[in-house]
């Protein structure tokens, strides 16, 4: 449903319901939501509008991030990783429907599949969003817009502020001071919350570690190359040091777990307070 016809639908019912003077204030709250959802929807839609790549049926979902069109081509959805629920999720919204595709570039990958931001029919919320929102997929990060990353982004927290799907499991969110746990998930996608406790430089990499066994302790490691684009950020990786952070990242490592973390928006700051952050 697109912003515009939602609040043409609570507007109508508006003036149809506020003919009596007792009737305003429930007009007004109408109004109110109405400008509300408008709001929201607009959040999630309208920075990811990138160039068209085409339009097509989707004939089969082949699995958790790939879908096949009906002419053939495979789409990649970008921007997300899988969770348990993926599949079954796409299976539902997509299989059998007509969408359009959007990114800034439609060069195959060496897979032969095209990268792109789903769109079903005349909707302006990406089906990635969608899938956020339901809590049925993570953001992966790797979507370099800022605006339609941090809309990515605000479709995730809000699905785990309210526990939505795999948001609904504790350990969804595992903790940097249980390395065990971490490394049992290696090959995986994971995302992970805890106090840095120290930020070392060895050669080209800087260590954020969170324990004290640097050997079998969680550590994420950025590469010298990426200092400039954190400091663009407004982020200098020393400052990091003794701030709870959350990171998201393919597991790796043998004795402790590691996340290599080649994009900026892999790392967020975590308040106090903040929703699920471990004390």
């Amino acid at each position: 449903m697109k912003a515009a016809s939602s609040r043409a639908a609570f507007e109508l019912r508006v003036e149809r319901n506020a003919t009596s003077p007792g009737n305003v204030t429930r007009s007004l709250t109408f109004i109110a939501a109405a400008v509300l959802l408008a709001s929201h929807v607009t959040a999630l839609a309208t920075p990811c509008q990138f160039e068209s790549q085409g339009e097509g049926r989707v004939a089969a979902i082949v699995d958790a991030r790939s879908v096949r069109l009906d002419d053939g081509r495979e789409i990649r959805l970008t921007g997300i990783e899988a969770t348990a629920a993926t599949k079954q999720a796409l299976t539902s919204l997509l299989v059998g429907r007509d969408v359009s595709l959007r990114s800034t570039d439609d060069t195959p990958d060496r897979y032969g599949r095209q990268s792109a931001l789903m769109f079903i029919s005349e909707s302006d919320t990406s089906v990635q969003a969608m899938l956020l929102a339901q809590g049925d997929a993570l953001v992966s990060a790797e979507v370099s817009d800022k605006d339609c990353a941090e809309a990515l982004m605000a479709a995730e927290a809000e699905a785990r502020r309210q526990k939505k799907g795999s948001w609904a499991d504790s350990s969804a969110i595992k903790n940097a001071e249980s390395p065990d746990d971490i490394l049992a998930g290696i090959g995986r996608f994971m995302v992970v919350e805890g106090k840095v406790l120290s930020v070392r430089q060895a050669g080209a990499v800087t260590y954020l570690n969170f324990g004290r066994n640097w050997t079998r302790g969680f550590a994420v490691t950025i590469p010298r190359r990426m200092i400039p684009a954190f400091e663009s950020a407004g982020m200098t990786l020393k400052s990091l040091e003794n701030r709870r952070i959350r990171v998201r990242g393919w597991i790796e490592g043998t004795t402790g777990p590691r996340i290599d973390v080649l994009r900026v928006g892999q790392i967020e700051l975590l308040g106090a307070n903040e929703p699920g952050v471990r004390p």
